[in-house]
């Protein structure tokens, strides 16, 4: 007589019989915060006794899943050498990942078309079980394509309002632009600065725009008519070519604000190339913190947070998502602004 298949216990079968919710069986079995040291430790007891795998290594040892994460990033690649973010960001994914047995499989395009091709592909070819999806764009085509797939995604950097948009296995995690933008020109503010530019990032990225936005906002709930933003494609070279632009303005900045460190930097060398004192004339603002910031004189002012742990809770989302437990829309902790060398009081008229 054939005998039926046993069924592979599932987040579902481990809450029902631990007397708690899927979520938090998805938080006790991946080692996240926002459950009691009791509950992580029944779930997990629970877990043992019914057999329970994570679902990655199940289907990977079936031959049915690939065991891999994809992350694409869409950008030129010549900006991606020097930027120390995504090294920092890939860095804890990779960290978060390991802990699991599962690849990252990386790769650089040219577009957003060229990013959704790729997407069916290794969706046609099994190649990824989920993918990271960095840089949400102001009509994003991806999230609607993937829930089309049916591929598990966290989309890192645009709020989903509690929700999956568009449907399926997709979480998002962001951080607080807005507020940061905010802290970032009390600063200045308090400082006594009044004309500020701030050289952004590439244009059709959702968070360049809530900056540009933000910015706006704050100062115009402070009254300061002279603010402005301009967009490059955050390298070395554009940003020194923003700079030089806008300080030979009449009259020019007292504080420009960067949307990442490399651009401050280059800056800061423009400044210094020009005679312009930092910070004497001039403050300078980095948004991404880094060890370029903090080993220039004077050394940069940014907004410090832990982008590799940043990366390890995507990776952690993501694998959540893997293992059956529901889509999630979670904001970051609030970056921290570390005043430095480069910004001082305004100086006068």
């Amino acid at each position: 007589m054939r005998r039926t298949p046993a069924r592979r216990p599932t987040i579902k079968d481990i809450a029902r019989r631990a007397g708690v919710s899927e979520s938090a069986v998805s938080f006790a079995l991946n080692g996240r915060p926002g459950v009691s040291a009791a509950t992580r430790d029944r779930v997990r007891r629970v877990a043992e006794q019914l057999g329970w795998q994570p679902s990655t290594a199940a289907r990977a040892l079936s031959g049915e899943g690939s065991a891999t994460v994809g992350l694409v990033l869409a950008r030129p690649a010549r900006t991606l050498g020097v930027e120390s973010f995504f090294l920092q960001l890939v860095s804890g994914v990779q960290e978060a990942l390991a802990a699991r047995r599962l690849g990252l499989l990386f790769q650089v395009v040219e577009d957003t078309d060229a990013e959704c091709a790729l997407y069916r592909r290794w969706w046609a070819e099994h190649r990824v079980d989920g993918l990271l999806v960095v840089d949400p764009r102001d009509g994003d085509p991806r999230p609607a394509l993937l829930a089309e797939l049916g591929l598990p995604a966290v989309l890192i950097g645009a709020p989903g309002h509690g929700t999956a948009p568009h449907g399926g296995a997709l979480s998002t995690l962001w951080a607080d632009d807005t507020g940061a933008m905010a802290s970032i020109v009390d600063h200045l503010h308090t400082l006594g600065h009044r004309r500020i530019v701030h050289i952004a990032g590439l244009p059709g990225l959702a968070h360049t725009r809530r900056r540009i936005e933000s910015l706006r906002a704050e100062a115009g709930r402070r009254g300061l008519p002279e603010v402005t933003s301009l967009t490059t494609d955050y390298s070395d070279a554009q940003g020194a070519e923003a700079t030089r632009r806008v300080l030979a303005a009449d009259p020019p900045p007292t504080a420009i604000v960067y949307d990442n460190d490399v651009m401050a930097v280059a800056g800061l060398a423009v400044a210094a190339e020009r005679g312009v004192s930092v910070p004497g004339e001039l403050s300078l603002i980095a948004w991404d913190d880094s060890v370029l910031c903090r080993n220039t004189h004077p050394a940069v002012t940014a907004l410090v947070r832990d982008t590799a742990a940043f990366g390890r809770r995507a990776a952690e989302h993501l694998v959540a998502l893997l293992d059956g437990g529901p889509a999630l829309d979670v904001r970051d902790p609030l970056p921290r602004l570390a005043p430095r060398g480069s910004t001082g009081p305004a100086p006068g008229p």
